[in-house]
């Protein structure tokens, strides 16, 4: 994961087998964005494991910064509010979600911006990967983020996506306190824990799309 190029290239493959079981759990198409997050969880380790091995080839290198960057900064903002919003049975909850939608769609577009605009650059920082990638009002950006990533998924009617919810903040608070110049690369190995909750949602009595359960 974060801490080396084996590390993350077992994860990614840990997580992408774990992430075919859990497809394999889906009963309905809504159900398959959130299904789907273990195996990027995985593809993007697979980068991250590309970009130790890179430092010594420019061009790779910067072609796997910037698709890391991408899963990092652009896709899970707009992705996880829209994968609970797609599985969202209560009608006022899933009106909330549009906003929350909304919100990790602007984040993911504002962040893809300065991803292109700017140079990503990866370095090794204390066995773990920084990437510096300048954009403008970082704490405004970071707070709208985890509203669009956290803050959709506890308010899901479903209790283990809350938890999900839970999880995923403790280990941004985590990593932010012990791990800020690395902070993005050490939260998706937190993240990368979460494939474990997700599975548990598809495999529990309550998991999956199931019309009417979910708490109201």
């Amino acid at each position: 994961m974060c801490f080396s190029a084996t590390a993350s290239f077992v994860a990614a493959g840990a997580l992408g087998a774990g992430g075919v079981v859990t497809l394999l759990q889906v009963k309905t198409k809504q159900e398959v964005p959130l299904a789907s997050i273990p195996l990027l969880f995985g593809i993007q380790q697979l980068i991250e494991g590309t970009v130790w091995l890179s430092f010594d080839n420019p061009a790779l290198n910067v072609a796997a910064t910037y698709a890391y960057s991408i899963f990092s900064h652009v896709l899970w903002p707009a992705f996880v509010p829209l994968a609970i919003l797609l599985i969202e049975t209560d009608p006022v909850r899933r009106n909330a979600l549009k906003i929350f939608s909304l919100i990790g769609l602007g984040v993911g577009s504002y962040l893809l911006y300065f991803v292109i605009a700017d140079p990503v650059v990866a370095h090794v920082v204390n066995h773990s990967i920084a990437y510096h990638s300048p954009h403008l009002y970082p704490w405004t950006t970071m707070a709208l983020y985890l509203i669009a990533t956290c803050g959709s998924c506890l308010l899901s009617s479903h209790k283990i996506i809350d938890v999900f919810g839970v999880v995923l903040f403790v280990s941004f608070a985590v990593a932010a306190w012990f791990y800020t110049e690395t902070f993005f690369s050490v939260w998706c190995f937190f993240a990368a824990i979460l494939s474990a909750i997700v599975f548990w949602y598809f495999r529990s009595n309550s998991g999956g799309l199931r019309l009417g359960e979910g708490r109201s």
